[in-house]
């Protein structure tokens, strides 16, 4: 799935922003010839989310299928390209609901911008989901990982059983339709990571303006004590609640993704600031960009431990940075 002879260049969500995507790519040395975006001794690789919110979902479609298609990137399964196929996928018979993904308002909103930019190119809104079913949900390259959201071992070790580079069937997306199935848990905690309940019935609108009554937690933290140890998103949990103590259940419930691990690299989280490691070995490269943040990406080559100066990204509202 990956040349061993190439330095790779691992890109976070870009979520319909294409233009920002193309200045990263000239930024870090790729040209468009013959209609494709290349490097001559690298290639990139994308963590997922693609689709949603931003104003050029179509673009960016286009633009990262023809890299793949030309050996000249790989691309990832994120959560929005999970909820695509979803969206789009008759549920099982006697499932009670016409699709896998119920057509609710709450899904509505999360596609509604995708749905819009393609309305009027149906061959490629068709060609573009065939894509979407062959996208891995993970890579493991030995001395570096790649998944959207979570890294969890033994779900992936399942995963693999069946599908051996992770790429799985309709049947498989169909089979999620049912929320107690391997696969619903699978898409869950691959693409969407762990979530916990917040306290006491609590909700929080987050600055999307969803309303939730879970959160984002990290799967890393090694001796977690309380809800402030473990949330990761933008959205704050309110102090009152951060200071709460974890039960020991909820302690069982999370992951360790331990710091002698290959490394790993994540999107998802909608990340603020200055784009850098999180752990030696661990790093988020989903840094808003659709809310005029960055639009990220890793140069890794043959090291195992990640280098700060190596994180290279563009402002979606314009200039370019690279961390020295």
């Amino acid at each position: 799935m990956l040349d061993p002879a190439r330095g790779y260049d691992l890109i976070g969500d870009i979520h319909g922003c294409a233009r920002a995507l193309e200045r990263l790519l000239a930024g870090l040395g790729y040209r468009r010839v013959a209609g494709v975006w290349r490097h001559p001794q690298r290639m990139a690789v994308f963590l997922g989310d693609l689709v949603d919110r931003g104003p050029h979902i179509r673009e960016t479609l286009h633009l990262v299928h023809d890299m793949v298609e030309a050996g000249q990137a790989l691309c990832l399964m994120g959560n929005h390209e999970w909820y695509a196929l979803g969206w789009s996928t008759p549920a099982l018979p006697g499932s009670g609901r016409r699709y896998v993904r119920e057509h609710v308002p709450r899904h509505e909103r999360l596609i509604r911008e995708t749905l819009a930019q393609l309305e009027g190119h149906p061959g490629d809104w068709r060609d573009f989901l065939t894509w979407f079913q062959t996208l891995p949900l993970c890579v493991d390259a030995g001395r570096f990982r790649l998944v959207h959201a979570c890294w969890d071992a033994g779900v992936i070790e399942r995963l693999l059983r069946d599908y051996p580079d992770a790429r799985v069937d309709r049947a498989f997306v169909q089979q999620a339709g049912d929320l107690q199935s391997f696969a619903a848990h699978c898409f869950q905690r691959l693409l969407r990571g762990i979530d916990m309940p917040l306290p006491r019935g609590l909700t929080l609108t987050s600055s999307d303006g969803f309303t939730r009554s879970v959160f984002r937690t990290k799967f890393w933290e090694e001796d977690p004590k309380t809800y402030g140890d473990i949330v990761f998103q933008p959205d704050a949990l309110p102090d009152e609640v951060a200071s709460l103590p974890l039960s020991n259940a909820q302690k069982a419930a999370l992951l360790r993704y331990g710091d002698a691990e290959p490394l790993l690299f994540v999107g998802h989280y909608w990340c603020r600031g200055t784009p850098g490691p999180l752990r030696p070995n661990l790093a988020c490269l989903d840094y808003s960009a659709v809310r005029r943040g960055k639009l990220v990406a890793y140069r890794l080559d043959e090291e195992t431990r990640l280098e700060p100066h190596k994180f290279f990204w563009v402002e979606v509202g314009g200039g370019m940075g690279l961390d020295t």
